[in-house]
């Protein structure tokens, strides 16, 4: 789940008004809007969610966010918005454009929709603020895999001690770090550029980018930088690392197969692992993740190779070992490297953690 952490840039009155079938507690996208927005360099002081099948809860809710907001984002379904532009065109006496900005004597609305493709960037809502303060702010990025939140919030305190005016946005997902770093432009160079060596100075076995990209996008530049080729071994994680790899245009070219050997028979006979592993070891151990790598490698047709193998739940496989024990090995054609991980939470958690842990322990392999 994304936050945003610290964040307070400008005092400036804006509400969030989410419209909601009330059956349904589906969030996701409300978040990405909040995390938008912040991501702008703004924060609202409020948020709602209202249902959309209660008149007065409705009408409540716009009438107090149009008498105590000067900045109000409507996130709703499509077929609700002729409502909300006929309230507010009304009430204002001024036009909503067609990307759904209406901007009236110090208020602004913006309209976004959940259920369709919006004209409405977070970008175009930033550059209406931004006109309507009078404020520039830039922007730097460190992404990270693997931090603990302890360590992550120590090194913000660390940087915010050394220029207090710097602001940071912090979101995370199954262990993915994303810490946006705003700043006004009349921070000094000396003072932007402490406070990003800070950062990375506490966070540096972690970092993968100083730049908003994928984990994956990371680890194809330098493959394709060293003209080397990966292949994938998956067993619990069930072909998730070959499609966050497929997904980044030009893949192709670093990548040479992903195999979703899932069953002991199939890591036996495409990888070579021998019977006398399992018996003693399991299929969750870290002796078969050594051999499903050394399979791929032998195979010579890749350079570098993600091999997973572990328990993503909810139950343990009748084996004595605990749901969210995981082994991640990288095997190049010198070594077989092997990382042991007993992650928390759900299958879908413990799944995707895994994911981009394996990620980023290959781009580790060859950085």
């Amino acid at each position: 789940m994304s936050t945003v952490e610290e964040f307070e840039p400008k005092s400036v009155r804006s509400c969030l008004l989410v419209f909601r079938n009330k059956k349904i507690n589906y969030f996701e996208g409300a978040e990405k809007v909040i995390t938008s927005y912040a991501s702008a360099g703004y924060y609202f002081d409020k948020i709602s969610y209202v249902a959309f099948d209660s008149s007065n809860e409705i009408l409540f809710s716009l009438n107090y966010s149009k008498d105590n907001y000067e900045n109000i984002v409507i996130y709703c379904p499509f077929q609700m918005e002729n409502l909300f532009k006929d309230y507010f065109e009304d009430r204002l006496s001024a036009p909503f454009n067609d990307k759904g900005i209406l901007e009236s004597n110090g208020i602004n609305v913006f309209i976004l929709y959940c259920d369709r493709e919006n004209k409405l960037l977070g970008e175009d809502i930033k550059n209406v603020l931004d006109e309507k303060y009078g404020v520039r702010y830039g922007k730097e990025y460190v992404k990270t895999i693997g931090a603990p939140a302890s360590e992550v919030k120590s090194a913000i305190e660390k940087a915010k001690s050394i220029c207090p005016q710097v602001n940071f946005n912090v979101s995370e997902r199954f262990s993915n770090c994303k810490i946006e770093i705003i700043y006004s432009v009349d921070v000094s160079k000396l003072e932007h550029d402490n406070v990003i060596r800070t950062v990375m100075n506490a966070l540096g076995d972690y970092i993968y980018a100083l730049e908003d990209v994928s984990i994956a996008e990371t680890l194809y530049r330098i493959l394709k930088l060293r003209r080397m080729k990966i292949s994938t071994a998956e067993s619990f994680t069930g072909g998730g690392i070959s499609k966050a790899l497929v997904e980044v245009s030009g893949i192709s070219e670093v990548f040479f197969e992903g195999l979703n050997t899932y069953s002991n028979e199939s890591k036996s006979n495409r990888l070579g692992v021998k019977d006398f592993t399992f018996q003693r070891y399991g299929a969750v151990s870290e002796q078969c993740a050594n051999e499903m790598a050394s399979g791929l490698i032998n195979g010579g047709n890749c350079d570098i190779c993600i091999a997973t193998t572990g328990i993503a739940g909810p139950k343990s496989d009748n084996t004595s070992k605990p749901v969210g024990l995981i082994y991640i090995a990288i095997g190049t054609r010198e070594k077989v490297s092997v990382h042991e991980y007993k992650l928390n939470g759900d299958r879908e958690c413990i799944t995707n953690t895994a994911i981009n842990l394996a990620l980023f322990h290959a781009y580790k392999t060859l950085k």
